[in-house]
């Protein structure tokens, strides 16, 4: 959809539910095309590559791993 679709169905009295639809859509694509197009450049001023579509990303977990539980000295109580 286009803007001219857009104006057409708020003259012709379309649904305000349909026309905020066409709104929220128009809005999603223009943001959609604009990061497609600045992506690269921020992602190489962090250094960090675009992955080709063909090579996989990294699986989740692959770093640190976290830590269990946190040590704590005993309380009086325990000590006992």
């Amino acid at each position: 959809m286009d803007s001219a679709e857009l104006i057409d169905m708020m003259a012709q009295d379309a649904p305000s539910s349909e026309v905020a639809d066409a709104i929220k859509s128009l809005l999603y694509a223009k943001t959609a095309s604009d990061i497609e197009q600045v992506t690269p450049n921020f992602a190489g001023m962090f250094g960090d590559e675009i992955p080709n579509e063909g090579e996989p990303l990294p699986e989740v977990g692959d770093g640190v791993e976290p830590v269990d539980a946190v040590e704590q000295e005993p309380t009086e109580e325990e000590e006992e």
